[in-house]
């Protein structure tokens, strides 16, 4: 397949590109410097800037063969809501956007816990509830990790729909290489079109 990673630079994204090009997809890796997208040249793999607050660099990368996976995460509020703006306009077969539960449509699923996520995300709640709001409406997945952690990808890793979601808990992690795991079976079989989606690591 033709997959396309946007914030390919972070530790996520570089998840997502290396498991992709393991898997044997061509890759195209977006990141505001390629420089730091810390992977070897391949044949399937082009690295090109791209920054989601200009949406025509966007549409310059992406096009309606690209399913695009985006690992993209902020500190600023507004800019998650910019990014998915931009890709859904650039008219992609598929957007796999990563989230966080206990967020937007999982809040409910989360119970308690995600009173905790919503002071910790302060200004930027609103915007990451709005952009995985855009991203569902045009029919694409969105996952929502807990915790993120650094380690190896589960060997008993599943996903899961918000109705068998677990409660919130701050110390049940989820590592990068499960999540990218996860992100990457929904690009090659879609199970959650349109619909919001849980990588567990067991």
């Amino acid at each position: 397949m033709n997959l396309t990673v946007l914030a390919a630079s972070g530790r996520t994204g570089i998840a997502l590109t290396r498991q992709a090009l393991r898997r044997g997809h061509t890759v195209t890796a977006v990141a505001r410097d390629p420089e730091k997208i810390a992977l070897p040249d391949s044949p399937n793999l082009r690295k090109v800037a791209g920054d989601v607050n200009d949406a025509a660099r966007i549409a310059a990368v992406v096009d309606g063969d690209s399913v695009v996976l985006s690992a993209l995460g902020t500190d600023r509020a507004g800019t998650l809501l910019t990014g998915a703006r931009a890709l859904v306009a650039a008219g992609p077969r598929r957007v796999i956007w990563l989230g966080a539960y206990g967020t937007g449509k999982s809040a409910e699923a989360a119970g308690e816990g995600a009173g905790v996520l919503a002071k910790v995300l302060g200004d930027r709640l609103p915007d990451k509830v709005e952009a995985d709001n855009t991203v569902l409406a045009a029919g694409g997945t969105v996952f929502h990790a807990g915790m993120l952690a650094d380690g190896p990808e589960s060997p008993r890793r599943r996903t899961v729909g918000l109705e068998a979601a677990p409660p919130f808990d701050l110390g049940a992690k989820v590592s990068r290489e499960t999540v990218a795991a996860a992100m990457l079976d929904e690009a090659e079989a879609p199970g959650f079109p349109g619909a919001v989606a849980l990588p567990l690591e067991e």
